[in-house]
């Protein structure tokens, strides 16, 4: 009788975390493809309207705007990069800037990054307008709500 309870008392416990496992407030619903359509929409009417000359990158679908080339070294996913950058909402509200270099390998950084910053080469200045899918999602980091599209300014100072 006492081995009986005990397994009842088990499947229960197991029941109920596989329960609270299958709780992930709605990440499997998520339309990523319609939350990166709406983002796009977004960015051509914030563009259109603010008589912005950015261009939509073929591959990946972000828009950027190109500043300065540079003449330096390219970059690549593998590089270590040193840039300073102003990041905003859309809304015009600035969440993070650096105006002293920051040093890191491009791949450590947002998918939107490793994706824009070699469209230019050491010494070049980029802005991009990176649809949430190519920042932080679905997901609220810090200061940046979730589904947010962010601008990037973004001088590359150095390339090792």
């Amino acid at each position: 009788m006492m081995a009986k309870i005990k397994y009842i008392l088990l499947f229960v416990c197991i029941a109920g975390c596989l329960a609270a496992c299958k709780k992930n407030l709605g990440v499997d619903n998520f339309d990523v493809e319609g939350q990166f359509k709406k983002d796009t929409t977004a960015i051509r009417a914030y563009i259109t309207a603010n008589n912005i000359p950015a261009k939509k990158e073929p591959k990946y679908g972000f828009f950027y705007q190109i500043f300065a080339m540079g003449e330096g070294s390219e970059v690549n996913a593998l590089s270590k990069i040193s840039v300073t950058y102003t990041g905003n909402l859309l809304n015009g509200a600035q969440f993070d800037a650096k105006t002293s270099p920051v040093t890191f390998p491009l791949n450590e950084s947002i998918t939107g990054w490793q994706a824009g910053i070699p469209l230019i080469k050491k010494g070049g200045k980029i802005r991009l307008f990176l649809p949430s899918f190519y920042s932080y999602g679905n997901i609220a980091t810090g200061p940046i709500p979730a589904n947010s599209v962010l601008d990037f300014t973004i001088d590359l100072k150095d390339v090792q």
